[in-house]
């Protein structure tokens, strides 16, 4: 019953990592600009990897592969979001101007 469940559980986290990665993909084609196709890859890539890898990690059960999959979940907590900060960083250093749709800009203009 006990294997069971957590069959049920990891399969969750699985299934619902890997819809997370499908939306983030989907993200990277349909947004518009730079900086939120930035921020649907960085925001799935965490996500995904740490729900796909958590699935995993239940699969795995205790062993020396769940050791190795936390210390693969631990070095891309910490260098996904360092990636994509210096992603960001780097383009507006480089002059990439963020998209403003034509209802924000005359919105802007009728508070001045």
């Amino acid at each position: 019953m006990a294997e069971t469940a957590l069959d049920i559980l990891s399969w969750t986290f699985l299934l619902t990592g890997g819809v997370f990665g499908v939306m983030g993909g989907l993200g990277l084609v349909r947004f518009p600009d730079f900086y939120t196709r930035l921020h649907a890859a960085g925001v799935t890539d965490t996500l995904c990897a740490l729900l796909i890898i958590l699935g995993l990690i239940i699969q795995a059960g205790l062993s020396i592969l769940t050791v190795k999959l936390a210390l693969v979940l631990l070095f891309l907590l910490f260098t996904a979001p360092t990636a994509s900060h210096a992603l960001a960083r780097s383009a507006i250093v480089d002059g990439v101007a963020p998209r403003v749709d034509e209802a924000e800009k005359e919105k802007s203009s009728s508070n001045s």
